[in-house]
């Protein structure tokens, strides 16, 4: 099975998951992106090469998910232990064909230039990867100038570039780049609205790529790790939800399409929780009215990262559902149960039942029987969906196993689904 996706929509779709990471320092990558593509042009690159240089730009950080990480990348010239989320990027793209040939440029993204030259990178790899190294971090002064106008804090920006050349960046970038920054307008497109402006006309070029549904997979996969990696206590969180999800539509007699999508949209449905900081997700005891609000726009943000994706409009209102209630008292759309699909309350049930078997900051993992409890509670209760709930209570041990990733065999001690 193909499906026609805009491979460029999706794209910008990571990138914008990849912002959400910087709450309030967003729009990194697209800066990134933005003044590698301004640079490639300047060197007379082709299209497909431009197109490269500017995607790379835009998924450089894909291997980041935790705001502390993002704040050291726009907040620290340079520190021990970069190059880890380097390599976890480009373990992540390497695992999806159409952008794999992007892997080795995120690799080496953080090497200083003598430093790749030392390693024999080949040439080509090293040259790109060394140009968004020195944007990125042309990036991340600009950050250290806080609210200052961005033209009054470029000259600091260029002379620290240019004290760098050699060690850090590549000669001959190093003299493009104070060329070309010599221009306001250079830095003056970088401004939000201008930014904003200039991403929104390179998405409605047209560019549908048929991929299969195994490709799609992977696509997903990469969104789900990077935000199960935001927090060891939402580790594989993304993962179990859809094995869960997946073997609730297989008892229901979905067929094997309709199964592959939920699993798709399963992996994809905690995106926005990229947005949340580290400090709320990982705090051990209750949450205030603020923190709760900050947590509650997670699923809306899910919407609006998966909504610019053609061809993925079922798939983005499954996942963006999942709070949603049967009686209408769910977030982020207040939605009743005859607005919600079969397909979007297995998902829901699916979430549940998967961060309950997890530990939390809070509480330690709940046991199987503890979890049919709850799961029963919330469907009296008319928040989740009776009868897939007592899918689970048939098939308790099987779908505990599934949420902590075991072998499906054998039997666990206390989980009668009658208890």
């Amino acid at each position: 099975m193909t499906v026609g996706i805009d491979l460029g929509q999706a794209i910008h779709a990571l990138s914008d998951a990849l912002d959400l990471v910087g709450v309030d320092r967003v729009l990194h990558g697209k800066r990134v992106g933005c003044m590698a593509l301004c640079c490639g042009e300047a060197l007379g690159l082709d299209t497909q090469q431009l197109n490269d240089l500017f995607h790379a730009g835009l998924l450089h950080d894909c291997g980041v998910s935790s705001t502390q990480i993002h704040r050291f990348l726009t907040l620290e010239l340079d520190w021990k232990g970069v190059e880890f989320h380097c390599v976890q990027g480009s373990e992540l793209l390497s695992r999806f064909a159409p952008l794999a040939h992007l892997a080795p440029i995120v690799r080496y993204h953080h090497t200083h230039w003598d430093v790749l030259n030392a390693l024999r990178v080949p040439p080509n790899v090293a040259r790109w990867a060394n140009l968004i190294y020195l944007v990125d971090r042309v990036d991340a002064l600009a950050a250290l100038g806080g609210n200052q106008d961005i033209l009054q804090t470029r000259h600091d920006i260029r002379k620290t570039i240019q004290r760098l050349r050699g060690s850090f960046f590549a000669p001959d970038l190093v003299v493009l780049f104070l060329d070309l920054s010599e221009n306001e307008a250079f830095w003056l497109r970088l401004e939000a609205r201008h930014l904003i402006r200039f991403i929104y006309e390179r998405q409605r070029e047209p560019g549908i790529v048929p991929i299969s549904f195994i490709e799609l997979k992977q696509l997903a996969l990469i969104f789900a790790r990077v935000v199960d990696a935001k927090s060891p206590y939402t580790l594989e969180h993304s993962l179990g939800t859809a094995r869960i999800g997946c073997f609730l539509a297989e008892q229901v007699g979905l067929p094997p399409v309709t199964r592959d999508k939920i699993e798709v949209a399963a992996l994809l449905h905690d995106l926005g929780k990229l947005r949340v900081p580290d400090e709320i997700l990982d705090k051990p005891g209750p949450l205030t009215q603020a923190e709760r609000a900050v947590i509650q726009h997670h699923s809306f943000e899910t919407y609006q990262i998966l909504r610019g994706i053609t061809g993925l409009e079922d798939i983005t209102l499954w996942a963006a559902y999942h709070h949603e209630k049967l009686d209408g008292r769910g977030y982020p759309f207040r939605r009743h149960g005859g607005e919600l699909t079969l397909e979007a309350r297995i998902i829901a049930v699916a979430d549940v039942f998967q961060a309950l078997a997890q530990p939390r900051p809070y509480r330690q993992p709940l046991s199987p029987v503890h979890i049919l409890r709850m799961l029963r509670a919330f469907a009296q209760d008319q928040h989740l969906d009776g009868q897939l709930v007592e899918v689970i209570g048939r098939h308790l041990e099987t779908c505990w196993r599934l949420a902590m990733d075991l072998p499906v065999a054998g039997r666990l001690p206390g989980t009668d689904a009658n208890a």
